[in-house]
């Protein structure tokens, strides 16, 4: 027969049907944040088309953006340029004095304020007798006008094309410089806009000038540590030659401009004399072409008084190009500018298109300073390979 089972408790180390013991662990929760707001997913793809397209135009938007920025303050940055260009020529006149014993900021007063005395004499001393030449200029105008009628050949072509009559009832209408400069409103706005930039320049420049050293060493500190020492003997060398080029500059149109008053004191110009002179040095400092505007302006007012003065103030001017050229420019800028005559002609071009009269005269140190560096690092680096 089959013997029943037992009856009775279960034994002990079978474990009971019921809830967990409670010193077994439970499972741990997830986190409180990651259970809340989920599990981070994949990574967006950088190359997805949306993402591409959008980031493309927010950099085409940034771009114009900056451009337009650019185009805004355009104004300034040529009054900076431009001032930093006038402390860089002022400055070989400031270590001039330091290497004479003269502390730094002693050496900039002395400069400044012998600038600023230089000027001051020559608007008390020139600019009243230029204004009264330039008033005898344009009262005789008329009479000039009158005599070129005279000449046959003249007198053809304004018989087809009335030009002298134009220019004559033009000249002596009265208002002709107000319709040059759009009435006296426009004089006054002019002439006020033009004081302003020469005293925002000129208070940029007495900056530059003092702290001309600390500025260069911020900028050389931009690049890396082991190349500093070079990056820093090339911008010595760059704003050395773009100093000297802007103090040479001004000095072959003194030479210019004296020498023009000297001659025209000679034979008897003197009516036109210093005005003419300031015309002739203004003008050589424009590039290329400063020089012969300046002589055709002078020749032409000489042929009004008589053909033979007319005659032997070409003559002088184009001998005086010619000694400008090979002996005067030469020997001043030899040391601060070495280009080819091509790329003075190319950036002088340049220069022109973008910014007119001020682009050409930057133009040439500029392309001066990029030559050097091409020369210094790209035909350096391709040489030692």
């Amino acid at each position: 027969m089959t013997q029943a089972a037992p009856v009775g408790p279960e034994p002990e180390d079978e474990p009971a049907l019921g809830p967990e013991p409670e010193d077994e662990p439970a499972l741990s929760p997830e986190p409180e944040d990651e259970s809340a707001l989920g599990h981070p997913g994949p990574a967006f793809d950088r190359r997805a088309p949306y993402l591409a397209g959008f980031l493309a135009g927010l950099g085409l938007l940034t771009a114009l953006a900056a451009g337009k920025v650019l185009l805004t303050i355009s104004g300034v940055l040529v009054e900076i340029v431009v001032s930093l260009f006038i402390a860089a020529g002022l400055d070989p006149l400031v270590r001039f004095l330091e290497r004479r014993g003269l502390r730094r900021s002693v050496a900039v007063v002395v400069v400044i304020v012998g600038v600023l005395t230089v000027l001051g004499l020559f608007l008390f001393a020139f600019v009243p007798v230029i204004a009264d030449q330039v008033t005898a200029i344009g009262r005789n105008a008329p009479g000039w006008l009158d005599e070129l009628q005279h000449n046959r050949r003249i007198q053809s072509l304004d018989n087809q094309y009335h030009v002298i009559e134009k220019l004559q009832s033009f000249v002596t209408g009265g208002d002709f410089v107000s319709k040059i400069f759009g009435g006296v409103l426009g004089i006054g706005l002019a002439v006020l806009g033009a004081l302003l930039n020469a005293f925002v320049i000129t208070v940029l420049t007495l900056y530059f000038l003092a702290s001309f050293k600390s500025t260069k060493a911020a900028v050389y500190r931009l690049a890396p540590a082991s190349r500093r020492d070079r990056v820093s003997r090339l911008g010595d060398r760059m704003f050395e030659g773009i100093g000297g080029y802007v103090s040479g500059a001004f000095l072959v149109a003194l030479c210019a401009g004296v020498c023009s008053l000297v001659f025209l004191l000679a034979i008897g110009m003197s009516q036109y004399a210093v005005a003419l002179a300031f015309v002739v040095m203004v003008t050589d400092v424009i590039p290329m072409i400063g020089a012969t505007i300046g002589a055709v302006i002078v020749t032409a007012i000489c042929f009004t008084d008589s053909v033979q003065t007319g005659l032997i103030a070409a003559i002088f001017y184009i001998a005086y190009q010619q000694f400008e050229n090979y002996v005067i420019y030469p020997r001043i800028m030899s040391r601060s500018v070495d280009i080819p005559g091509v790329v003075t002609v190319i950036a002088a071009l340049v220069g022109a298109s973008l910014l007119g009269v001020v682009g050409a005269l930057l133009a040439i140190p500029t392309a001066a300073a990029i030559l050097m560096l091409i020369r210094e690092v790209f035909v350096r680096a391709q040489d030692e390979r």
